[in-house]
């Protein structure tokens, strides 16, 4: 850690005095995310250059000019691209299997590690201005990016004369050099920086008989990367395992991992899941980046009638809250977002999960093992001890976990979860199948949320179009109606990566269990029963809050008539 502050050391060097300081402090309080060498900057105070010499010397690396500095061409090919640009770096020397990379951003020690873990090199950091590395990349980089295409087609040619053997027949020594050798080590770093920049959430290592594919999802839709050669699977594998700390001789069972990165001064988590198949490992990556997941209500697409209801649920001493949709709907998000504008000092929050997937300052979080027994059920009981206010259940699985969740509501705590249902009026029945009695659902659930997430049309290439008729047809609305309307679609572009589409938005149904609902539970109302008497107290269904999105132009038809389908509109 830095032994002194940036402002002291601004000072000792005679580039602030006491008052200017305590001044750029002052000014630091009404924009907290802002660093104080650019509160000073701004403030017309000090110079880039002369906040770049403090930086220096707060953390005991040598300045470097690199407008002066001769950049070898080997050092360049060390480092591509994708990598100096996330991280913010530019590397300048190797000297005796030391790199120098001059960062824009000291302070982010972690890079340090990660690079390190990249390259396989001893890293060793100097400082220069984020202007300056900007230019440097932009002026090296620019006749000599590397794509994926390149890389690959170089580690075709070392290793052209592979004798083709069989996976499973290899050579112990020959396989650690490889994992460990340059080539591999590029590809990876590629693959993995090329998808955490697109904002990936997953990406796909599987084993076929005569190819090897990586593929990549992005906005819940997989694309296909350059496939390498087909004898470097498990040299790519095993060197995805070393990262995880994995056990590289273990190729029967099933493992996990993680890997932790810092890229561009940013924590992003990957979770490493390895699974043995017919021809060899196969690797999926899921990847965690708090800067894409902003958890904030206000930021996750909810409409603001839907969202006050929502929040009045919230707002409930005690019951039981339920978001409802299938995996990779964004339930635990939207849970998380809840569970954030909820987190105060004055409230106990306890979580139980399976995976934990973001870790929240002020959550008690408890990872669910089934392997040893620590089932939803088990610290669920354990987490009553606790004197909590709120409890996030990661999944209501079976009925002995509904059980506790209701005992739990029903003794003064709010309970959030989340079930596997089409949508919010069918997870009553859920429910029953469970055997969870009629009585017991209308004494302690609150709210169901359904969710699902469509594309979002790409801003930089929306155009509008006149959909045919039959398209209307599948929006199941009068087409006389419809042509009201103006209709989007993304014509692709670089931005989108030609696909029409960038990030995503939810759709959302919001049941609150009013009295009325409780009356038709009470009853054992049929799913459509219940559908009908939610929607005349004001329940917006999941289709007729994607036909709101594109009205407004955020989607497409075709997006919301795929995530809707089961929809059952009247």
């Amino acid at each position: 850690m830095a032994a002194r502050k940036l402002g002291q050391i601004l000072v000792d060097l005679g580039y602030l005095t006491d008052d200017q300081l305590w001044d750029v402090l002052e000014n630091q309080k009404q924009s907290p995310g802002e660093v104080i060498g650019m509160v000073a900057v701004r403030m017309g105070l000090v110079t880039p250059a002369q906040v770049t010499e403090a930086l220096a010397e707060q953390w005991g690396m040598p300045v470097v000019n690199l407008e002066e500095t001769n950049i070898p061409p080997k050092v360049l090919e060390l480092v591509p691209q994708t990598m100096a640009e996330l991280y913010k770096i530019m590397p300048i020397s190797l000297v005796n299997d030391v790199l120098t990379v001059a960062m824009a951003d000291p302070q982010n020690v972690a890079a340090l590690d990660d690079l390190r873990n990249f390259l396989g090199y001893d890293i060793r950091g100097a400082v220069s201005s984020e202007a300056d590395v900007e230019k440097a990349i932009t002026r090296y980089y620019l006749e000599r990016e590397d794509s994926l295409e390149d890389v690959l087609s170089a580690m075709d040619e070392a290793h052209e004369g592979g004798d083709g053997t069989r996976e499973g027949a290899f050579d112990i020594g020959s396989e650690e050099e490889l994992v460990n050798s340059s080539p591999i080590r590029k590809l990876l770093n590629m693959v993995l920086l090329l998808a955490i920049k697109d904002k990936a959430s997953d990406i796909h290592f599987e084993p076929f008989e005569d190819e090897f594919k990586i593929r990549v999802k992005a906005d819940g839709v997989l694309y296909e990367m350059v496939p390498p050669p087909r004898h470097l699977a498990n040299a790519i594998t095993t060197r995805i395992k070393v990262m995880a700390n994995l056990d590289i001789a273990e190729r029967r069972l099933p493992q996990d991992g993680r890997i932790e990165l810092n890229v561009g001064g940013n924590p992003v988590d990957l979770r490493v899941s390895v699974l043995p198949t017919m021809f060899g490992e196969s690797v999926v990556m899921r990847i965690l980046d708090r800067t894409v997941v902003q958890l904030d209500l206000n930021k996750i697409g909810m409409d603001p009638t839907t969202l006050s209801r929502f929040r009045v649920s919230l707002g409930e001493p005690n019951g039981i809250v339920l978001v409802t949709g299938p995996t990779g709907s964004g339930k635990t998000t939207t849970l998380y977002s809840a569970l954030n504008e909820l987190n105060d000092i004055e409230t106990k929050i306890i979580t139980t999960e399976d995976p934990i997937e973001y870790d929240i300052e002020g959550l008690i979080q408890v990872p669910v093992n089934p392997d040893i027994n620590v089932t939803f059920a088990n610290v669920l009981r354990a987490i009553l001890r606790h004197d909590p206010d709120k409890i996030l259940v990661g999944e209501i699985r079976d009925f002995e976990t509904a059980e506790i969740a209701i005992q739990s509501a029903l003794t003064g705590h709010l309970v959030f979860s989340t079930l596997h249902t089409n949508d919010a009026p069918s997870t009553i029945a859920r429910l029953r199948d469970m055997g969870v009695p009629p009585f017991m659902i209308t004494a302690t659930v609150e709210a169901i949320l359904a969710q699902r997430l469509v594309r979002r049309i790409c801003a930089d290439c929306r155009t509008e179009f006149e959909p045919s008729d039959e398209l209307l047809m599948e929006l199941q609305l009068p087409i006389e109606q419809a042509r009201k309307y103006k209709f989007y679609y993304g014509k692709g572009c670089a931005r989108c990566n030609n696909g029409g589409y960038k990030g995503r938005i939810g759709l959302y149904e919001l049941l609150n269990v009013t009295d009325d609902i409780r009356d038709q539970i009470a009853i054992n109302a049929s799913t459509d029963e219940l559908r009908n008497v939610a929607r005349t107290q004001g329940m917006t269904t999941l289709r007729e809050s994607g036909l709101k999105l594109i009205f407004d132009g955020l989607t497409t038809i075709d997006e919301v008539v795929r995530e809707t389908v089961m929809e059952d509109i009247e």
